[in-house]
């Protein structure tokens, strides 16, 4: 709730009043990293590009509006909002904007160096470090990663403490912004930092290596389904039978970060192998922030693997549905969350959250070979559904970056769009084996569980995986996948429980109480648990240069349930109904019961534990179970 401030009188000239002003307090503290170290103070002749992120009006009220069109008991079920709608309804008060200006002018920033956005989310103005220093009562460094790497920031800043309630963020300060070596020398003069791509977020599938019989593996026979897993597998394991109708209407998206990108060659492959109907089909590119499809078919697993993955299961389900392909970044900068969210909604540029210089590509990007065009804000339509097979470590990020990406997914909710993200291959454990110490930081040594981002975020689904277990049939109940991989779960320390999910969660704990203690996991029954449904991730059969793979990975489930959700849309626009949105609250509904497969065996091991188990009804390692897709897609046929 923001604090009531004095009216704001500003003069013909742009003067502003004399301003309120109270003590300063901390307002944010840089989260330890050990994979970042300040390495010297930062010259105080360097400038800053500061930029201060206002508080969004109304945030408070978002789960309900969302529930609003969400809710299969609410009257107003599947009555999305518009975009416009939306900006009006979050978008920063005046208030906010005067008691922000008006603390700058006292401070000595004129206002002729300030620039609000056009959406009045934020602030900008270029500053010394000597007077950022001043102003937010800190001192700036250069951090040196582990890498060799390096970027700017501090370790907190503090503000007046009446202007709190209106400060969402302010950039560069505890989320760092990084220089790399491959500056402009007159950049890194300047004290202007650019980032590099968004590594941290990289949830990279998983093989055992090159396919060398893939020519014995049957494009029609689902026998072998224990061993590799095709198209006709997973229509057998989920009772796919539906042809798209509605190709022109429906949309369905994929999300890949640079450098991750497909080959035509591979998809052609794998089509003439195991789906003939999609042969010489492409997706179609929609180029976010100079993102291109990538030409070197010697890349390698790591680079053309993902993209290769979410494209043929997509494409080969839903044919012959388009599917679209949000490539998403540079080759130099690459890409992130916020990247393809910013060509999905013009007011998300700025008003919520922006780009962080950290975590997200900052463009246009000055580099040599770097994209020059104009950030990509508002390029396209949000398809439908969409397909993230990425993820990061939830203590990675700070907890104001996660809220505003969060209000993000809740807002495509409302608008109608499926956001669906990968719940991570770690089982409870974060990426790389990483788990958290008790001061919360991460350590290849911790011993507390690590959660994912964003699948915390209660307005995202999360999608667990399962497998075929060794000798049993498509018609056999599957496990939690525990080859290669273990399908991520657990319980968010940002991110409170939805009530959508409470039922559900509070039986878990009651029924099947875990053997772990509160300083294992957030167990205080208040917190956002995932994953809230599964999919096969084990032993997909996947071209990859030129080459067959066995895949495995949420990488693989969350593509598969993305196209069972766009082929449910299908049926529901043939019948003039609108699609399902955010799903969530169906999902965890009395009206879906029995309309899932439930896993009730293998766990997802992690930071030195067998991790949860997978039981009756939802758990944090498979979630509500697999899809049964004609139970699935009769019940929301019942729905407005």
């Amino acid at each position: 709730m923001l604090l009531s401030l004095p009216i704001l009188i500003f003069t013909a000239l742009g003067a502003i009043a004399s301003p309120v002003t109270s003590p300063k307090t901390l307002h944010s503290k840089r989260i330890a990293s050990p994979s970042w170290n300040a390495h010297r103070r930062l010259e105080p002749h360097h400038t800053l590009p500061l930029k201060i992120g206002l508080t969004q009006s109304n945030i408070d009220s978002l789960p309900s509006l969302l529930s609003s069109v969400s809710d299969p008991l609410s009257p107003t079920y599947g009555q999305h909002y518009t975009p416009s709608e939306i900006a009006s309804i979050f978008a920063p008060s005046d208030e906010s904007i005067g008691a922000v200006k008006s603390w700058l002018h006292s401070e000595g920033i004129h206002p002729s160096r300030i620039r609000l956005s056009d959406t009045k989310a934020f602030l900008s103005f270029e500053a010394s470090v000597e007077e950022a220093e001043r102003l937010l009562e800190t001192e700036y460094h250069i951090f040196k990663h582990e890498d060799g790497s390096e970027n700017v920031g501090c370790h907190e800043f503090s503000v007046p403490e009446h202007l709190v309630p209106h400060i969402d963020l302010i950039t560069p300060t505890i989320n760092v912004a990084r220089m790399t070596t491959r500056q402009p020398e007159a950049l890194k003069k300047r004290g202007i930092f650019t980032p590099a791509s968004a590594s941290s977020l990289m949830l990279l599938p998983k093989t055992n290596g090159e396919l060398a019989n893939a020519d014995a593996v049957s494009p029609t026979s689902t026998a072998t389904c224990d061993q590799f897993i095709t198209p006709a597998c997973l229509r057998a394991l989920y009772q796919i039978t539906r042809k798209p109708t509605e190709t022109k209407r429906n949309t369905l998206g994929v999300v890949e970060l640079t450098p991750q990108s497909f080959l035509q060659g591979d998809l052609d492959l794998f089509f003439r192998n195991f789906s003939p109907s999609t042969m010489g089909e492409k997706p179609i590119l929609v180029s976010i922030d100079g993102g291109v499809p990538s030409l070197n078919a010697t890349a390698g697993f790591n680079i053309n693997g993902e993209s290769d993955l979410d494209l043929q299961v997509t494409m080969s389900l839903t044919s012959p549905q388009p599917v679209q392909l949000y490539q998403t970044g540079d080759n130099i900068e690459g890409g992130s969350f916020n990247n393809y969210l910013d060509a999905l909604d013009g007011t998300f540029c700025t008003f919520e959250g922006g780009d962080n210089p950290n975590f997200d590509g900052i463009y246009p990007d000055p580099a040599p070979g770097g994209f020059k065009g104009p950030e990509s804000c508002g390029i396209v339509k949000p398809a439908n559904v969409i397909s993230v097979s990425y993820s990061g470590d939830e203590s990675t990020f700070p907890a104001s970056y996660q809220q505003r990406e969060c209000a993000e997914f809740g807002k495509l909710g409302m608008m109608g769009v499926s956001v669906l993200y990968s719940s991570g291959d770690s089982g409870v454990g974060g990426r790389n084996g990483r788990c958290l110490t008790a001061n919360g930081t991460e350590s290849v040594n911790g011993t507390r569980f690590s959660p994912m981002f964003p699948l915390g975020c209660p307005f995202v689904t999360a999608v667990g995986a399962t497998q075929v277990n060794p000798n049993a049939t498509v018609h056999d109940p599957e496990s939690a996948c525990m080859q290669v991989i273990f399908s991520g779960g657990g319980f968010s320390n940002v991110f409170e429980i939805p009530s959508y999910q409470e039922k559900a969660v509070n039986n878990w704990f009651r029924e099947f109480p875990p053997p772990f203690t509160s300083a294992q996991f957030n167990n205080t029954r208040k917190a956002r648990a995932y994953p809230d449904i599964s999919a096969n991730g084990a032993n997909y059969v996947i071209a990859v240069d030129g080459s067959f793979f066995l895949v495995f990975g949420t990488s693989a489930s969350t593509p598969t349930f993305a196209s069972i959700l766009t082929l449910i849309n299908d049926a529901r626009l043939s019948i003039g109904k609108r699609p399902v949105g955010f799903i969530n609250p169906v999902l965890y509904s009395d009206l879906f019961e029995g309309a899932f497969h439930d896993v009730t065996s293998g766990t997802n091991p992690g930071c030195g534990t067998p991790g949860f188990s997978a039981v009756k009804g939802w758990d944090p390692v498979t979630g509500l179970g697999t899809p049964n897709f004609d139970e699935m897609v009769a019940r929301w046929l019942i729905l407005p």
